[in-house]
Order: C-alpha cells, then structure tokens, then sequence
C-alpha cells in the first residue's frame, strides 16, 4: 500500500525470512485484528494487543493512528515485538484511536505494500481497514474493479474493500461500507476507523471471530479474549454474525444488522488449532475443548502403552486429556526450542533439512524403550510427523502410535487458513493404512467429526444444518466460491469427487 496523501507512513522493505521452519504439518496461521477507540494510549495498547494475537500471524504487522488531525501509520515485516516495543515507534503513532494488524498472508505476497490496516484517501476523508479471514469472490471483483479503471496498490483481496467503498453512490460512510460488504463473499472480521468513528464488523455465518472489549469504558475490538486480558480489558460480547458495530465521535457504540441474519458457522478449527488456549471463543474456553477433544480421542480410540506424548506446542492440551482419559501417564518426550527458525536469514539446503531437529529434540529419558502415544492437533502434508516419528525411534521408542485431535484435513480451505492444493493434503492421497505406513506407525487414528463436534457440547454434527464451518474435513462449504469457479475448473471437480 502506498502511503497516502495527509498520512505519515514508516516502513522498511527488507529480506524476512520465507523459510523459517515453519511446521508444515499444522495449517498456517490466519491473520489478528484489533482496534481502540478514545484511549489517550491508543497505539500503545493496540501494540499489546498484537503481541497478544501474534500467534495469528508473525509475517508482518502494523498500525494505524489518528490523532484528530492525520493519519500516522507504521507497517513492517516480521514480529510485533521486533518492530513495535521501541517507545520512538509509539511516539510516531500519535491519537486516541488506533487498529492494528499481525498478519500470514493467505493471499497476497509478503511485501510491505500488502502489510495492513490498509489506507486510502476517499471523498469524505480517510479510511484504514485490517482484515482477518478470506474473500472468495475477492479476485473476481478486483478483475471487474480493474477493468473499471481502479488502480491497485497492493495484491492482497482485503484492497477490494477499499474500492468498493470509494465507488458506493451512498451518502454516510457507514452506508458505503455496508454497501460494500453486500457485494463480497467468503469470511472476514473488519476493523475500520475514519477520522470519526471506529467501526467492527463480521461475515454473516461468523466464520471469523470478532470481539468487543472495554477498557476504562473505552471500546476495543480484537480477533480474541486473550487481546483483552494482555492489556487488563473486560470483555463484553461477540460481535454477532453479520453485525456491524459502530463506534461515534461521542464514544456511542450502535449496532447494525443490514442483512438476514442466517445461522451461525464459526470456523471449528479457532478450536482444533488457530486461537490461544486461554481465549473464550463462542463462550467457550479453547483450552478446556481441547483436552475434552483429547479425552474423546482416548475413548474412541484406545491403545496399549506406557506413556502419552505432546506434540508440543499445539498438541499439549488434547494430549492432557488423552492422558487423562485413558489414564496412561502425560510425559514432555519432545522438548521443542522457541527461539529457532528467524536466525537465518538465508539457510542453506542442508540446515533447512535440519529444521525439525532444530525445532525439536526428544527427551530421550521419557521415550526409550516405551510405547509411546504421540497427540497432535492435525496433519496436514505429514512430513513433520513422519520426521518426529523417526526422531521417537532414534531416541528408543519400542512402539510409537498416533492420535490426532482433529479429523483427517482432505479439502483446502478458502476463508483465511493457508492449507496447501487438495493434491498435497496427506489424508486426499492415502487412506488410513496408507497414511500409517509413510507416518511409520504401529497405529493411527483421528478423532471422529462427531467426536470433535461433542468435544464442543454438541450431540454430534447436524448434516442436514452443520453448526460450525467443517469444509476441511467434510467438503461442505458454507459459501459460494466464485474465485474458485472462474481459477479452476479442475479443482472444483476434485472437491465435487470427495466429497
């Protein structure tokens, strides 16, 4: 995005590190919004609030301030705390409204052009708006868009928006926002503000999680819970599916509601993988589904040994309750380093086949000559696993076996989760025997989608009326794809045949 007229705008391209061992066994993180209004340290606390969300995205952040007069923004590639815990940074960032963004680019390459909250100039003043989640017919609009004379600055889809509100004949700006949001598809949670409002809103099946929090009797609103308590906010509400949630100059908050309201479907992997253990998503607490989603795993599929073993660290609360639920001792048998990965800058081929080594090292006390239940939360290309299973039978394991705490992953997504082509997932190519096999395993299992669906409180999963988005393990996908119907034929037919 380039920097526009009245705004202050601070970057710095730079080389960031494209391989950074990134485990390609979990699906890549989406992106974290978050936004405050009236609060004197506006920029500050929304700077916390990344570092709250940074486990949403950790290619590129940034943030947006309006300080009555201009706009001032500070958008940089990497990590909120490498670019955004210098006070000189802050100080750039004047005004008592702020948005942010932590972001992994779903689409869109990683360029400090493509960084958001995203700004333009429009008629009645300027406009910043960060984006978590996907638009599925974003690449068919920006095609129109551009064959109307638009001019793109960046590659992302979150740019539609901006578009679409500077061409809406409506009068108020709330009304050109709705008016935009009427013509996308796909998932989404916007944070926007204008020189006099701060606005929220949410995709009408709610795949996209969006919050409001007070702190002081401020409004903010941010992708998770866990935003609100890094900077000792209360929380209030979700925002509803299809909500738009307005903030005025006077602090007023009004709740709009400009479609029909449909039921709800939150995408089941916030649970499964993408929020933080501590944050409440849809009054549930992440961490206590996880374990229950472990100790469901344990009963429908049961194994004989000695201890149960956390892929850590996403693995660590499902195989609590693994544990827990087939009563086999819970051991740390993979001690995984934090601090590998952003030293190199450019690795070489073989240091990059080091990478699992790297990143984890067996604790060989726990693991030799046991038969050990490995827990993981997914699988996604299975080049992971396969490389920790080796590392478990290096370190003496007499038996490894493997327990999932998700369905198998067979279709891609296309609302903000990075998951690779239908052609890379392991369980589209391999059946469970199969997949047993390359994993090198005594045995596998996944939790069943009934099983994962009554780790959330449900009877099971309602066919005919899904309560929650599930298309990567079922192929139902709540929305139309129209990017997909125009990219490729081929692969529309490949979803149409497994499912």
């Amino acid at each position: 995005m380039a920097d526009a007229s009245g705004m202050n705008g601070h970057g710095h391209d730079e080389d960031f590190l494209n391989e950074d061992f990134r485990d390609e066994d979990h699906p890549r993180e989406e992106c974290g919004v978050f936004g405050v209004f009236g609060h004197p340290d506006a920029a500050a606390l929304t700077a916390l609030g990344l570092h709250a969300l940074q486990h949403r995205g950790q290619e590129a952040a940034g943030i947006v301030s309006f300080d009555g007069t201009r706009f001032h923004s500070e958008r940089r590639l990497g990590l909120v705390g490498d670019n955004f815990s210098k006070r000189s940074v802050i100080d750039r960032l004047p005004g008592n409204v702020a948005i942010g963004h932590t972001r992994y680019s779903t689409t869109g390459e990683t360029i400090l052009r493509n960084v958001q909250p995203l700004f333009a100039e429009l008629a009645g003043g300027g406009f910043a708006v960060a984006h978590n989640g996907n638009l599925t017919n974003g690449l068919t609009l920006r095609r129109k868009l551009i064959s109307e004379g638009a001019i793109y600055q960046a590659t992302s889809d979150s740019e539609v928006i901006l578009h679409l509100v500077a061409r809406s004949k409506r009068e108020r700006f709330i009304d050109r926002f709705i008016d935009a949001l009427g013509q996308i598809e796909g998932a989404y949670a916007f944070v926007g503000m204008t020189n006099k409002k701060l606005i929220g809103a949410r995709d009408p099946l709610g795949i996209r999680p969006l919050v409001l929090g007070r702190l002081d009797g401020y409004p903010i609103f941010t992708s998770e819970t866990c935003a609100l308590d890094i900077i000792g906010a209360r929380f209030e509400r979700e925002i509803e599916p299809g909500e738009v949630v307005v903030v005025n100059e006077t602090g007023e908050i009004e709740s709009l509601r400009p479609f029909p309201i449909r039921k709800a479907r939150p995408c089941i992997f916030e649970y499964v993988y993408f929020s933080r253990p501590d944050s409440i998503v849809g009054g549930k607490n992440v961490y206590e589904v996880r374990k229950n989603i472990g100790a469901i795993l344990a009963k429908e599929s049961p194994v004989a040994a000695d201890v149960v073993i956390p892929v850590p660290d996403s693995g660590v609360p499902a195989a609590l309750g693994f544990s827990q639920g087939a009563n086999i001792p819970y051991e740390l048998g993979i001690i995984r380093n934090h601090y590998v990965g952003r030293t190199f800058i450019q690795p070489t081929q073989s240091i990059r086949e080091l990478g699992v080594r790297m990143k984890h090292s067996a604790n060989r006390a726990v693991v030799e000559g046991k038969r050990i239940v490995l827990v993981d939360d997914s699988i996604v290309r299975g080049t992971t696993s396969r490389k920790i299973v080796g590392m478990m039978r290096e370190a003496g394991a007499k038996e490894v076996h493997f327990r999932i705490a998700s369905p198998p992953i067979k279709h891609p997504d296309f609302y903000g989760i990075d998951m690779p082509d239908q052609d890379k997932l392991l369980a589209a190519r391999m059946n469970l025997e199969e997949m047993r096999a390359y994993l090198g395993v005594e045995s596998l299992a996944f939790i069943s989608i009934d099983g994962l669906y009554r780790a959330l409180g449900e009877e099971g999963r309602n066919g005919a009326a899904p309560q929650f988005t599930d298309h990567y393990f079922t192929g139902d996908y709540p929305t139309p794809i129209a990017d997909l119907l125009g990219e490729s034929a081929k692969q529309l037919s490949l979803l149409a045949e497994a499912s």
